[in-house]
């Protein structure tokens, strides 16, 4: 048995890995009409009411419905945003900040010039929210039937990187050359007006690379924004309802549950932009650019240069994550999808802790 001390010292690490010594378990098989159920080690039993079983092929596509419409509609809400922080990373010269990157657009383009980019935009960032979201349940259980219910729990943070990573690999490839497409559009003034004007001419200029010479850069700004924002995302809820929200999740209004998402969406969002921003601006020239590589575009923009724009995304990101989960959140409870409490550790790792007679 460890000391006391020690064992609340690990405990109290939402971000540590174990201190002590892994043993698999071998757990025996849950049945449901014959097929075996798959769940989260950490999840309670799901709820009376629930219209689908944890872990479904149907609980997985409604999980990607909610993808698509969480990252969809708010990545299209905030294309004016976007546009100028685009413009502000390939052009510093000419736009300098957010409100003269706005100015100087509606002065050039008209206030419809700010929508520059709204269709690949919403197609894209939908394919990618399918992905992004559908995957990551889907990954998310895999790991965690490998793992076995105790290791889940020790080492969740570990669990959440890895199935929002593979997720997000797979979800790139399908944003890819809507990314393209879009900030062709909105960086390069004159090439294309629209969707129609502007696949075409990427094709006949470049053929299939022209969308998909950005994907390399897209996992390295990506792969590290979704790792942050399904892990973060994860321990804050559970760090909220264990120190701040004043009464257990299961007593809690689904409102009020909601509220928690939203909070925990906007905390993670925030470290999301910082830890991507960089890949994000060698993304943002790369598209502009043709022929140019990621490397060259790196050295071109500098130390300094990489982290132009930052304040734009970090306004952008935080709102767009929070919404984000509060609308994939909101799909659950709509379509009465399981959601899971928080994770407690399981009985029988408490036993082999001591912690409990």
């Amino acid at each position: 048995m460890y000391p006391t001390a020690l064992t609340q010292l690990a405990r109290g690490n939402p971000f540590s890995a174990p201190l002590f010594s892994i043993h698999k378990v071998e757990e025996p098989p849950q049945t449901l009409n014959g097929q075996k159920t798959r769940r989260l080690a950490a999840a309670a039993t799901a709820e009376e009411g629930d219209s689908v079983e944890f872990g479904s092929q149907k609980y997985f596509l409604l999980c990607g419905l909610g993808g698509i419409l969480s990252c969809g509609t708010t990545h299209t809400a905030v294309v004016p945003l976007d546009l100028v922080k685009c413009r502000l990373q390939v052009d510093p010269d000419k736009y300098k900040s957010i409100g003269k990157g706005f100015s100087v657009t509606v002065k050039e383009d008209g206030v419809r010039g700010l929508a520059k980019g709204w269709a690949p935009t919403f197609i894209g960032y939908s394919m990618q929210g399918l992905c992004k979201f559908g995957f990551y349940e889907v990954f998310k259980v895999f790991y965690s039937d490998l793992l076995g219910e105790e290791n889940t729990y020790l080492w969740r943070t570990s669990l959440y990187l890895a199935a929002s990573a593979s997720a997000e690999f797979f979800a790139d490839i399908a944003l890819a050359p809507m990314e393209a497409v879009k900030v062709r559009i909105q960086t390069k003034p004159g090439y294309a007006n629209n969707l129609r004007q502007c696949v075409p001419k990427m094709f006949a200029e470049e053929g299939v690379w022209a969308f998909y010479k950005g994907v390399v850069p897209l996992w390295m700004r990506q792969i590290p924004y979704t790792m942050m924002k399904f892990a973060c995302f994860e321990r804050t809820v559970e760090l909220l309802y264990k120190y701040a929200v004043p009464k257990p999740r299961s007593e809690c209004s689904k409102s009020e549950q909601l509220v928690v998402t939203f909070v925990a969406g906007y905390i993670a969002g925030v470290f999301c932009a910082i830890v991507s921003h960089p890949a994000d601006s060698v993304v943002s020239v790369l598209n502009k650019e043709s022929g140019s590589t990621a490397v060259q575009v790196l050295k071109k923009l500098g130390p300094k240069g990489v982290w132009k724009g930052l304040v734009a995304r970090i306004i952008m990101i935080g709102t767009l994550t929070a919404l984000q989960w509060f609308i994939y959140d909101s799909v659950k409870v709509y379509f009465r999808l399981p959601r899971p409490p928080p994770p407690e550790m399981p009985e029988s790792l408490k036993k082999k802790l001591g912690l409990t007679e």
